[in-house]
């Protein structure tokens, strides 16, 4: 459904010196910097996939999904979506895709969401039976037919949201690029947008490519990640090999508080990562298959008044990901 191949966009930006004088020199003379927002980026997703978009702030996320609605174009590599080509931003493709993007609204600011509604009909050119029946079971499965007529200003974050979701929608799109629905969202919305997404992608097979900052979005809606840093594609697999990692076991930290200062201040674990904090708290990370050595090895060295264990969050996955590339 959405292929990409070494998608690359430069931005070109025009270096100011400070100052009056620093202005007057740009007149005559201008420095230019050039940043790769994506390099080379290539990946292929089905129908009705639902995979994550994840990078750290400036990595290229929204840029290459720009590239992919064709609101920008690409300084070389190519895309197809549904057999498209973006860049023609033909009426036909416009009419398979919606783009909802957390920081921006489509809806208009003064009018009651339905307004907008009724306008996208008429724009998508909808037939009147097939636009109402989408209306009801999107306003149904997200709770909102008692805000169809509140002025869009009136609106909560999270309505407002999900508002924004049944506009994209209306016109039953093959394809949609989410980027960061969720972002200020408390969490009660957050969890009702995530549920409206997967029990939307399920019914109907839409292909969805989602950017979140939000790990819990990632964790339960998606089971395939791309993550890209500083523009270039660095992973592209399943969610859960990318948490178990390299070793093939997924990763598990123990943390534990020693009864009294007794315990030896040098200790660390023999199977794993030890690293000490400032509240007394000691930190072992390990593979899982080695959980229970570590712990035998913690109770043999010394009283202990509490010990928990658990996964690795997947933001630390993440971040330890960025940090070697």
């Amino acid at each position: 459904m959405i292929e990409a191949e070494n998608l690359t966009r430069i931005f070109r930006t025009y270096k100011k010196q400070p100052g009056f004088w620093g202005g007057v020199k740009g007149l005559f003379k201008r420095e230019f910097e050039e940043l790769a927002a994506a390099k080379d980026v290539s990946f292929q997703i089905n129908e009705g996939e639902f995979v994550g978009f994840l990078g750290p702030n400036g990595a290229g996320k929204t840029t290459t999904l720009k590239m992919l609605a064709g609101l920008i174009y690409p300084t070389s590599g190519s895309a197809t979506v549904a057999g498209f080509d973006p860049t023609k931003r033909e009426n036909d493709y416009r009419r398979i895709f919606a783009l909802v993007l957390g920081q921006k609204n489509q809806l208009w600011w003064d009018l009651p969401a339905i307004e907008s509604f009724l306008l996208l009909r008429h724009i998508y050119g909808i037939p009147a039976g097939q636009w109402q029946a989408t209306l009801d079971e999107l306003v149904d499965l997200l709770d909102v037919r008692a805000k169809l007529n509140v002025m869009v200003r009136e609106l909560s974050l999270g309505e407002r949201m999900k508002m924004e979701l049944i506009a994209a929608l209306l016109h039953r799109p093959k394809v949609l690029f989410l980027d960061e629905p969720t972002i200020g969202l408390d969490v009660v919305s957050q969890r009702a947008v995530r549920s409206f997404l997967r029990a939307y992608n399920q019914r109907h097979r839409v292909t969805i490519l989602l950017t979140s900052h939000y790990m819990a979005d990632i964790q339960e809606l998606c089971d395939r990640v791309i993550v890209i840093h500083q523009g270039q594609k660095i992973y592209d697999g399943d969610l859960n090999r990318l948490e178990t990692g390299s070793a093939g076991t997924r990763q598990k930290i123990v943390t534990f508080v020693p009864e009294d200062t007794s315990f030896e201040k040098a200790w660390s674990s023999a199977y794993g990562i030890t690293r000490r904090h400032d509240n007394g708290k000691i930190e072992v990370r390990a593979p899982g298959h080695q959980i229970v050595k570590v712990s035998q090895e913690i109770l043999t060295t010394g009283p202990v008044a509490d010990i928990t264990i658990h996964d690795i969050p997947l933001e630390d996955v993440i971040a330890d990901l960025f940090e070697k590339h």
